[in-house]
């Protein structure tokens, strides 16, 4: 009996292996009806039948598990070499010190820390000519964390050196390089945030690229649509060309140079509504960027509006021809240390822009992916106004 007893047992898990699903390795209801039979014959105990049950169980549970397991350790294997990930953060400490010209307004001196960026950012090659990039930035006091560029890349890989991009990106009017911590006059004249579709020709060489949006600052009269245009060309030396000497010079032009960021704040009513303007007016823009032995660094870039801007504002009309230019000379005193100074002016621009600035910061790696910079501005207004401004910064990159 004993000995039958365990050749049925043998039989009875034997049949349950094909019974069983081989999908799900659950324990079938054949299954469960055999071992009930086995109980009332009593081949096997009440416990003996539930311990198989269980270990069977166990079994089913332990196979999905790892099967699953393997499965979402496959698929993330398969994107993590699709999707590349970046992140910056960086923390300013600053303190200014404003004098009004004018003797009865009150001279400010001012002092403040605040998390000035943090920027998250997903570039993901979904197929072969096609990628996404998924850019999230929050700036205290200025910029809510919210999608700051969200871009679809079509591109002709390794067929054609051609390229389409859609979506919200800084449209490629101005290079605004700079060492500095402030971003440069002309990035504060010129840069562009927009929902825009520009096509280009790209190789080691040279760039070449037009484009279209529908800005936020119209014509009098005019109806909403896609009716500003951009075109840029930008020009990379070859490396092997000179020894040690990298060089970059480029220049751009959009159709609508009062449509960018830092204009449209300034094309507002009482309301806050953008108000609109006479006529478009076109903006120019040119850059150079040297470097040698990656030690010397200059950089220079100008920015403007080819024609004055008529504005209706508040019942009156005004006009302004904003322009822009930024130059800095760079050191790299060590391979942790870097030195800079500038100097930059704009015209037309009120007390939006400085007329004249200049400066200097100083920069230094403390560990991996971790630097602080020092910075002091002096600019001096339109309307004679002065300030002084000191800024020292702790960042991050991964």
């Amino acid at each position: 009996m004993f000995k039958q007893k365990f050749i049925v047992i043998g039989i009875t898990l034997f049949l349950a292996l094909f019974i069983i699903d081989s999908n799900a390795f659950a324990i079938s209801e054949e299954t469960g009806q055999l071992l009930k039979i086995l109980e009332k014959k009593n081949i096997i105990t009440d416990k003996e039948a539930a311990d198989m049950k269980q270990g069977m169980k166990s079994s089913s549970q332990t196979g999905d598990k790892e099967a699953h397991e393997t499965k979402l350790a496959g698929l993330l294997a398969k994107w993590a070499d699709k999707i590349h990930a970046s992140a910056c953060i960086e923390v300013e400490a600053s303190y200014e010190d404003y004098n009004f010209h004018d003797s009865w307004e009150k001279d400010t001196d001012t002092s403040d820390l605040v998390l000035a960026t943090v920027e998250i950012g997903f570039d993901v090659d979904i197929a072969k000519h096609v990628k996404a990039s998924l850019f999230f930035l929050y700036e205290e006091d200025d910029t809510d964390f919210d999608v700051d560029q969200g871009i679809i890349t079509i591109d002709g890989a390794d067929v054609v050196p051609l390229y389409v991009d859609l979506g919200k990106m800084y449209i490629p009017f101005g290079m605004f390089e700079s060492h500095f911590i402030r971003d440069p006059l002309t990035l504060e004249l010129g840069e562009t945030n927009e929902s825009a579709v520009v096509a280009g020709f790209s190789n080691d060489l040279l760039e070449l690229s037009i484009g279209a949006f529908n800005g936020d600052i119209h014509e009098t009269g005019d109806d909403d649509r896609i009716d500003t245009y951009l075109a840029s060309a930008c020009f990379t030396l070859p490396e092997t060309a000179v020894p040690d000497l990298n060089l970059t010079a480029g220049i751009s032009w959009v159709s609508n140079i009062a449509d960018s960021d830092g204009l449209q704040e300034l094309i507002v009513d009482e309301d806050g509504e953008y108000e609109t303007i006479k006529n478009h007016i076109d903006g120019f823009n040119t850059f150079l960027i040297v470097s040698f032995l990656d030690k010397f660094f200059f950089n220079a870039e100008y920015i403007g509006a080819i024609d004055d801007i008529e504005m209706d504002l508040f019942d009156e009309v005004e006009s302004c021809q904003p322009e822009a230019w930024t130059i800095e000379l760079a050191y790299g005193v060590t391979d942790s240390m870097n030195f800079a100074v500038c100097y930059e002016g704009s015209n037309d621009c009120g007390d939006f822009l400085p007329k004249k600035q200049f400066g200097g910061v100083v920069s230094y790696d403390l560990f991996e992916n971790t630097s602080v910079a020092l910075e002091y501005l002096y600019g001096k207004f339109e309307n004679k106004d002065t300030r002084h401004l000191m800024t020292t910064m702790l960042a991050i990159e991964f």
